[in-house]
């Protein structure tokens, strides 16, 4: 967490502060007190000692003694995530490598190697965060090394990265949303993979908090309103239910919970429907204390008696007791409809699969002692080290490919024999290829799925069952890339692409040397740089594919000269303007300010308003230097935002805007409702006349009795399309209004 001097939001005496501490520390002794063992209790005395040492002069951004940030993320580890004591230590100690006098090497002599490894794993994830694109995305390929090696180190990182979204409230604006959306679009996925639903949702949650302020806070409030309500509803469905699992003498509680505020916001959007309409507020859940040889039958016991009491939808069965998912979650999900007409999702699962559940890979490392069978924890990791194994792989594609490959969730397939192999969800009949075997995937033609033919582009899902159809004169293509998202299947097209790029790049490295050597020049490795740059490619495999495939001409060398043995390049007059727009601007520059944009006070700076998002002034934004177009400014809750501000921090430029009514912005309004007689007159008197709004375009369909209308307006701020989304509300027939995005 960063340490800087602000004005503290906390004042306590420098003795209450000892007490304060003192009571984390006990606290965490509680928490770990079933877990220790002789000695133990001394090894994390000094550790705690240590870095309360090392850490003594240091203050957060609240102003309170930095000490507490280890303890509470030690706390975390082992409440919520399940780890121990040796896990405790690595984390009271997990900043002070970084940040103090302390050593590794001092680490190593007073803990020994194991609690060292796991101090120096975490340190490097540190330097990660202030480093600039490519080197994060490096950074973050040594910490999922580090993964493969030790998960503990990612599993502490992960506590820690939750404690610091607690405790965001006192960073600065453009802080809040880097860390935000860094945590959405890594550390959130990798706790979910991790099998820490908890903690993804949590981290979902704060995320949203920061990068999407008032949605949460509405739908907060509306959770809240609707509280007593929701807890009334839960005890009616439950009643009838608990009174036959009962006479069936097994050992059980049931309960229900809310949904995350972050993912009704996504089944809001996903689906286009009202907070009002979302049926799965919460869902319902029964755990049965099992023995290990009856989980299954009791499981399926339980969903007998549910589904004897509500009729169950089909469709929405999800079987989990029979193909647990790669984080090893397990269970029986299935939603009902209940009382008033209201479906209801219910979860079903035993003691030992909801311990998982909510401690993820701690909680299965417990469960594994013992036995020698491969989870598929470890499966994945090993398909974690193969696509860590390609060296060649640019590391932003890296990031991405992993996010992709492993952070989704997955589909199980089934060959023709019927093995099955788990796909992330999008993945292709290629995919699958790929992953029986290379030979496979570079082979493939086609595919049958279910015994019907299909492309190798096929989208494949739960249950299919896939015969590759190979022909011996196939090979990879660049296309393919366009539609396979495992790491597996990219890494091993881009091998087959380079490796025939070289066998015809052979014929231009021999055409380029019989034209240096009938120039008397040798095919040195400076001739063949100063050429490299002459043409401008990347490298001098690049100059030689492009010479073979004809793309450059080398009748341009008659214009070189040459000293003795070496060429030289003529030189060439470069006539240079600012494209950017930005005159002069720099990332680096108003760091501690903001970029006004729009309006008298505005700063003069260039800027175009992201096609993507289509900002307006009101809108939460923030400003993005590109390469080539200049200063973009783009909606917080952008689709792109996420990547952006995780990715490009050094590249963001915190912005906001100056009033100004004269100038408009063009925006997107959906519109749904009843197709009623005079229904377009109603919209176009409403904005034309009444709000004087000017309509770009209008587009209306219906079908069935509901008709369904875009309309493109121009207005002067977020204000005013507050307004004009409330006046359509009241219209008769109009169901629901929402903003969206204009190509």
């Amino acid at each position: 967490m960063e340490k800087t001097d602000t004005i503290p939001a906390y004042s306590l005496t420098e003795e209450q502060e000892k007490k304060e501490i003192l009571r984390e520390y006990r606290g965490l002794l509680r928490v770990l007190k079933l877990k220790m063992k002789p000695g133990d209790k001394v090894l994390l005395r000094t550790a705690f000692e240590m870095a309360a040492e090392a850490h003594k002069t240091m203050r957060r951004k609240s102003g309170e003694p930095y000490i507490l940030h280890p303890l509470a993320v030690a706390k975390i580890c082992v409440d919520e995530i399940g780890l121990g004591v040796r896990s405790s230590i690595c984390a009271l100690l997990h900043d002070t490598v970084e940040d103090t006098d302390i050593t590794l090497e001092d680490i190593q002599r007073e803990f020994g190697s194991e609690i060292a490894k796991i101090v120096d794993g975490l340190t490097k994830i540190a330097s990660v965060m202030d480093a600039n694109t490519t080197q994060q995305a490096e950074n973050f390929k040594k910490i999922l090394l580090t993964l493969t090696d030790d998960p503990r180190v990612i599993l502490i990182k992960l506590a820690d990265r939750l404690h610091n979204m607690r405790t965001l409230d006192c960073m600065k604006t453009e802080k809040q949303l880097k860390i935000s959306s860094e945590t959405v679009y890594v550390y959130a996925p990798l706790a979910h993979r991790m099998g820490l639903y908890n903690v993804k949702t949590e981290m979902e949650d704060l995320s949203m908090k920061y990068m999407e302020p008032d949605t949460y806070r509405l739908i907060a409030q509306k959770l809240q309103d609707t509280k007593r309500e929701r807890t009334r509803y839960i005890n009616d469905f439950i009643r009838p239910l608990k009174e036959s699992i009962q006479k069936t003498e097994l050992d059980f509680e049931i309960y229900g919970r809310p949904k995350s505020i972050h993912s009704i916001w996504s089944k809001i959007k996903k689906k286009g429907v009202s907070f009002e309409e979302v049926y799965d507020l919460f869902a319902i859940r029964i755990i049965v204390n099992s023995l290990p040889e009856k989980e299954k039958e009791d499981c399926w016991k339980v969903y007998s008696i549910i589904t004897d009491e509500y009729n169950p939808s089909p469709e929405r069965l999800r079987d989990w007791l029979s193909n647990p998912k790669s984080n090893g979650y397990e269970a029986l999900h299935t939603t009902v409809m209940g009382p008033m007409g209201k479906w209801v999702e219910v979860q079903i699962r035993t003691k030992r699969m909801n311990e998982i559940a909510e401690k993820g890979l701690a909680a299965h490392w417990k469960y594994k002692e013992g036995k020698d069978d491969e989870s598929r924890f470890d499966k994945w990791f090993q398909q974690i080290r193969e696509a860590l194994g390609n060296q060649d792989t640019n590391s932003l594609d890296f990031l991405q490919d992993f996010k992709t490959s492993f952070l989704t969730e997955e589909i199980y397939v089934y060959t023709p024999k019927g093995d099955i192999k788990m796909l992330p969800i999008g993945g292709t009949a290629l995919d699958f290829a790929f992953s029986v075997h290379t030979a496979v995937g570079s082979k493939c033609i086609g595919a049958k799925v279910n015994h019907k033919l299909v492309p190798i582009s096929y989208k494949l899902r739960s249950g299919d069952q896939i015969e590759i159809i190979t022909s011996a004169k196939q090979k990879p293509n660049s296309e393919w890339l366009k539609f396979v998202i495992t790491s597996k299947a990219r890494n091993k097209i881009k091998d087959s692409l380079k490796e025939e790029k070289r066998q015809i790049a052979e014929t231009g490295k021999y055409n380029l040397e019989r034209k240096l050597s009938s120039m008397g020049l040798p095919m040195s490795q400076n001739n063949v740089e100063e050429i490299t740059n002459f043409y401008k490619v990347g490298s001098s495999l690049d100059l030689f594919y492009d010479i073979a495939i004809k793309k450059n001409d080398l009748k341009e060398l008659k214009d070189f000269s040459s000293y003795g043995d070496k060429i030289v390049a003529p030189k060439i007059v470069k006539i240079t303007e600012d494209k950017t727009g930005l005159q002069g601007f720099k990332p680096g520059d108003k760091k501690d300010t903001e970029l006004i944009i729009f309006g008298e006070s505005s700063d003069r700076i260039m800027y175009t308003l992201a096609n993507c998002c289509k900002p307006i002034p009101g809108d939460d934004v923030f400003g993005f230097v590109t390469t080539g177009e200049g200063l973009k400014i783009h909606r917080t809750n952008c689709p792109n935002a996420a990547r952006l501000l995780a990715n490009y921090d050094h590249r963001v430029v915190k912005t906001k805007w100056a009033k100004n009514k004269e100038i408009s912005f063009l925006t997107g309004l959906k519109i749904v409702g009843l197709d009623d007689v005079g229904v377009i007159h109603k919209i176009t008197n409403l904005l034309s006349g009444e709000l004087k709004v000017n309509i770009s375009a209008m587009t209306i369909e219906a079908k069935d009795g509901i008709f369904e209308g875009n309309v493109k307006i121009f207005v002067n701020d977020k204000e005013q399309l507050n307004e004009v989304v409330n006046h359509l509300l009241a219209l008769p027939g109009i169901d629901k209004v929402s903003r969206y995005n204009i190509e």
